[in-house]
């Protein structure tokens, strides 16, 4: 899926000059489920002001470790309850925008196998979630080292 100049080498050209000394951490959830007939399908948000397709993910929440805040990030922005992998499954960098400039932040992502989706959920009416195949979610997000993740991701058949 050609885009020519993506957003993510826009946002890098528009941020240089404004880089910080050290990236901030972010925590991220890569929910995933298998169809009935066996395809793996990944839920994204967008995200609340662009309405970008992403992963559910925040900033380190105290007191939590790595893979629960990532299951938090996850049932706020989603709704999502599951299971989540203890270790990160990979890494990626991003700028994000903010009003004034640009900061640079390293997502550390958890993957966790949804078993449920609640009825309501705390940022239910600012964000859209849908379920993508693996491919396609690849695919639909703009960042491209987190859409090489999605795509080399291994899941085990059920």
């Amino acid at each position: 899926m050609g885009r020519g100049l993506g957003r993510s080498t826009r946002v890098a050209k528009a941020a240089a000059g404004k880089r910080a000394a050290e990236p901030k951490v972010q925590i991220g959830a890569i929910p995933y489920r298998h169809r009935p007939d066996g395809i793996v399908e990944i839920m994204l948000v967008t995200t609340r002001e662009t309405q970008r397709w992403i992963v559910p993910k925040g900033w380190p929440i105290r007191g939590l470790k790595g893979h629960e805040a990532a299951a938090r990030e996850a049932m706020e922005e989603a709704g999502l309850l599951g299971e989540v992998g203890k270790k990160p499954v990979g890494r990626y960098t991003y700028w994000k925008r903010r009003t004034r400039d640009f900061v640079l932040c390293k997502v550390r992502l958890y993957l966790l196998a949804v078993k449920e989706q609640l009825p309501t959920w705390p940022e239910q009416e600012q964000r859209r979630c849908q379920w993508f195949t693996q491919a396609d979610a690849a695919d639909l997000v703009d960042e491209p080292a987190l859409g090489a993740i999605l795509r080399s991701l291994k899941f085990k058949a059920l």
